[in-house]
């Protein structure tokens, strides 16, 4: 009799141990496939991995990251933002018209003196706030879904840009020319490991990386935030106000996404509409892989960053085995299903 009990305390334990694993390698599988295809990239292409590409992804990461963690925001919200890359590219266009070289032959606006790059850096954010405002502001007041609301306001921005772009000079022509006092400031480097320079945004993108991390852990806002998106009723009986911080936390995206906008006007040094096109794809899919949940209340700013790393090496490795840039796209929108996918399922085996 204790022989058939221990054999069948042994097949629990046996059944728990393998059920366990199964649910990790589930919940993981995106990870486990991303870090294989690394591998499996690095065996093909041996330079992928090389300092100078390394430093590449670094840099592409830490473009991205700001808007990245704006997004992830509205994401513990249980919403999204459709408009932050038509705002960086709003951002980045006004920004390199304003910080044009006073002698550029094709200056948008010719009787402008280069204006002074702080002062446009608070323009940039300026602009960005003000759409994260109404987008916040929208979604709050009106009871609206952030799909409809930013869905309006990536077209309006668009819109805008596109009437920019036409205004002065420069009649719907990329904007360049930028002042060394801009690129110098952005994309010049204070530091080099072997022949190749980090460049300066690279410890922008830290210092506000850090900065996130003090207000979404340390702060009554980011309590707020998580306390909202994991349950806006609860958190409005317990005393929070749950439109003021929706509206905070939309209008804290819009200033990140206008530091995303400036860092690319300096960064591409060409500005056109297409600047900032589909850059919240990329933006999401990193948040998801990050773990930051579409169910509300749940997201790690390391996280984000590890989401927005692996997706970006993933890119870089394609551009190395010499996919096609269309195909891309169709990997992206796979990667943003699987991770949902995923992580819907998390939630219902919780639930």
């Amino acid at each position: 009799m204790d022989n058939n009990q221990n054999v069948s305390n042994a097949n629990k334990r046996f059944k728990v141990n393998k059920n366990t694993i199964i649910e990790f390698l589930i919940d993981n599988s995106l990870y486990i496939f991303i870090i294989a295809a690394i591998i499996a990239i690095q065996i093909i292409s041996p330079m992928f991995l090389s300092i100078p590409s390394i430093i590449n992804i670094i840099s592409l990461s830490a473009a991205n990251l700001p808007l990245a963690l704006g997004i992830a925001g509205c994401i513990i919200l249980t919403g999204t933002d459709l408009s932050a890359g038509r705002i960086v590219g709003v951002v980045a266009c006004v920004s390199a018209s304003l910080l044009q070289s006073t002698g550029y032959a094709n200056k948008m606006f010719p009787d402008l003196n280069t204006m002074s790059v702080y002062t446009v850096f608070i323009i940039a954010l300026a602009i960005g706030g003000i759409v994260g405002l109404i987008n916040g502001f929208c979604t709050a007041k009106f009871h609206l879904h952030p799909f409809i609301v930013t869905l309006s306001t990536q077209l309006i921005v668009y819109g805008f840009l596109l009437m920019y772009l036409m205004i002065g000079n420069n009649n719907g022509q990329s904007i360049s020319g930028l002042d060394s006092s801009f690129t110098n400031l952005i994309t010049g480097s204070i530091l080099s490991i072997g022949e190749t320079a980090i460049p300066n945004f690279v410890w922008f993108s830290i210092i506000i990386t850090a900065l996130m991390w003090f207000i979404w852990n340390k702060t009554k806002f980011g309590k707020n935030m998580f306390a909202v998106g994991s349950n806006p009723d609860a958190a409005n009986v317990s005393g929070v106000n749950v439109t003021r911080t929706i509206i905070y936390v939309f209008t804290l995206a819009g200033i990140l996404y206008g530091v995303t906008g400036f860092i690319e006007a300096a960064r591409i040094g060409s500005n056109s509409a297409a600047t900032g096109l589909n850059y919240e794809l990329d933006a999401i899919a990193a948040c998801v892989i990050g773990g930051v949940s579409f169910v509300g209340g749940i997201g790690k700013i390391r996280g984000v960053i590890i989401g927005v790393v692996l997706l970006r090496i993933i890119f870089v490795g394609l551009t190395f085995l010499g996919i096609d840039a269309n195909m891309q796209y169709v990997i992206k929108g796979l990667i943003i299903l699987i991770a949902c996918a995923i992580d819907m399922r998390k939630y219902l085996v919780k639930k």
